[in-house]
């Protein structure tokens, strides 16, 4: 069986002024739910509560995109979601 690389996508989390708080907390779930599968490297908050980040896995940009849509926050417009795909070193 052979398994597909996965590249690292910078999700940036900017909150809109109709930032939603239960949005926040469905946004929690579907992030703990893509790291149970392996598919989050790092997240979290800023510390100025403007919004937050997180790095996502995943094949190729679409599939990244498409994550990234099923968002909660992405969902209610509670924020605006940007990707970059992220080129570590």
């Amino acid at each position: 069986m052979t398994t597909v690389p996965l590249n690292r996508y910078l999700v940036l989390a900017m909150r809109t002024p109709q930032f939603d708080p239960e949005a926040g907390q469905a946004h929690r779930a579907f992030i703990d739910d893509l790291t149970v599968q392996g598919l989050i490297d790092l997240t979290g908050p800023f510390a100025d509560g403007t919004g937050g980040a997180y790095l996502l896995r995943a094949p190729d940009l679409a599939t990244a995109t498409a994550l990234v849509e099923s968002d909660p926050l992405h969902i209610t417009a509670s924020s605006v979601l940007t990707i970059h795909e992220w080129q570590t070193r």
